[in-house]
């Protein structure tokens, strides 16, 4: 990180939804160590959530942990009355928590089709919302997605057509929040060895495939993190409903890496 980086979100308050482990927990991090105050949510595991509360609180900034189910509005709306009456307004929002059921089509059933879509599409969008009422200043809002919502991958259904709805909300978003100075954009990352990846039957073909980057490595949580908060800056004002895939190159050759 660059000196002129480090203060770079100063005085910013950013929401990071799922952000006690893996990818959200890098980009709450990553934001701290630019000087900005978090707050993130977290479902059920409260060590992790604490780890992650402690990480960023010895940065030295301020940072809000709140126990919130994204499936359920209520929810939501109780996360943002908390942001409104604890921290000085919102400047980012990432949304990052998502969910889904690692089947195929005929082994899904309808639960397990909402649960993926109210928490990957759903939940971003009440998010967003919710957010834009209190980016008095404007703001960005950063929607994380996944490859999966343009190729399709093994037992990605659920999950795969809920990034392709957020891709799509991302770009809606980005015309009708503009007016208010907010500026939405998406990332699609390549495979990344988190506790995400546990539940997937092919997770070690999955690994394997992100190994071969033009990079000639594999793609870490802080590579999204760094773009997350780039397109969070001046630098990124004209890149607009945009998604950022950030794989190191693997999806390029029309050979693209067998996984199944």
């Amino acid at each position: 990180m660059t000196e002129s980086s480090q203060k770079d979100f100063h005085s910013k308050t950013v929401l990071v939804t799922g952000g006690s482990r893996g990818i959200g927990k890098a980009m709450a991090l990553e934001f701290a160590n630019r000087g900005a105050d978090i707050v993130f949510n977290y479902l059920r595991n409260h060590t992790a959530a604490e780890d992650c509360y402690q990480a960023i609180k010895s940065i030295g900034v301020n940072c809000l942990k709140v126990q919130a189910h994204l499936g359920d509005p209520d929810k939501i709306y109780d996360l943002f009355d908390q942001i409104h009456s604890q921290m000085d307004g919102l400047d980012v929002l990432i949304n990052n928590a998502a969910s889904g059921v690692q089947r195929n089509a005929q082994e899904l059933e309808p639960k397990h089709w909402d649960w993926a879509m109210n928490i990957n599409a759903r939940a971003p969008w009440i998010c967003s919302v919710e957010a834009s009422k209190l980016m008095t200043n404007g703001g960005s809002i950063v929607n994380i997605s996944s490859e999966g919502s343009r190729k399709v991958l093994p037992y990605y259904l659920s999950v795969g057509t809920s990034k392709a709805a957020l891709e799509s909300l991302t770009r809606y978003l980005a015309v009708e929040l503009a007016e208010q100075g907010i500026n939405v954009n998406a990332i699609s990352g390549g495979y990344i060895e988190t506790g995400a990846l546990d539940s997937f039957p092919n997770k070690e073909n999955m690994l394997a495939a992100g190994k071969q980057t033009l990079a000639g490595r594999t793609i870490t949580s802080e590579d999204i993190a760094k773009v997350a908060a780039f397109l969070c800056t001046k630098e990124a004002e004209m890149i607009r409903g945009q998604v950022i895939v950030v794989d190191g190159g693997v999806t390029l050759p029309a050979d693209f890496p067998e996984i199944n």
